[in-house]
């Protein structure tokens, strides 16, 4: 598992992202995240484009008891819902990715209140991507 500036990501080894998907969303929910949102941004760009890109789903992950907690705190905060899990054909792998709350929620600004909740769901999302990553075998980390 690698860390970025916003998010966790690994690589798995390259398949259909549909062959991903339902253990992706099992890791989220063991974690108290349901998937109610979805964009397949691939279908997207063409439709709307006409230009052909590579699988690229983004799934709007929501834990229900973090979210109503942090609207009640700020519901301002609603713009920068929900948990974002990608997954992404990346050539040879495919991409897993997962919003850090802790830097989504950090533009929020400082407010001990929402930094708590963001610790609270990080590790979550955190166990979920190491989940995923035992069901599937992580690949190499290049780029991830």
């Amino acid at each position: 598992m690698r860390h970025h500036a916003f998010t966790f990501s690994t690589r798995l080894p390259h398949r259909e992202l549909a062959a991903y998907r339902p253990g992706v969303e099992a890791a989220l929910k063991a974690e108290g995240f349901g998937v109610p949102v979805e964009m397949d941004v691939q279908a997207i760009v063409k439709g709307k484009l006409g230009i052909d890109r590579p699988p690229f789903l983004i799934l709007g992950g929501c834990n229900p008891a973090l979210s109503h907690a942090i609207l009640n705190l700020d519901a301002a905060i609603g713009a920068l819902l929900p948990c974002n899990t990608v997954l992404r054909d990346d050539g040879d792998a495919v991409v897993v990715e997962i919003v850090d709350p802790r830097a989504m929620l950090g533009l929020a600004g400082d407010n001990p209140a929402v930094a708590e909740l963001a610790d609270d769901a990080r590790p979550r999302l955190l166990r979920a991507m190491a989940a995923i990553e035992a069901q599937f075998g992580a690949a190499d980390d290049r780029g991830a």
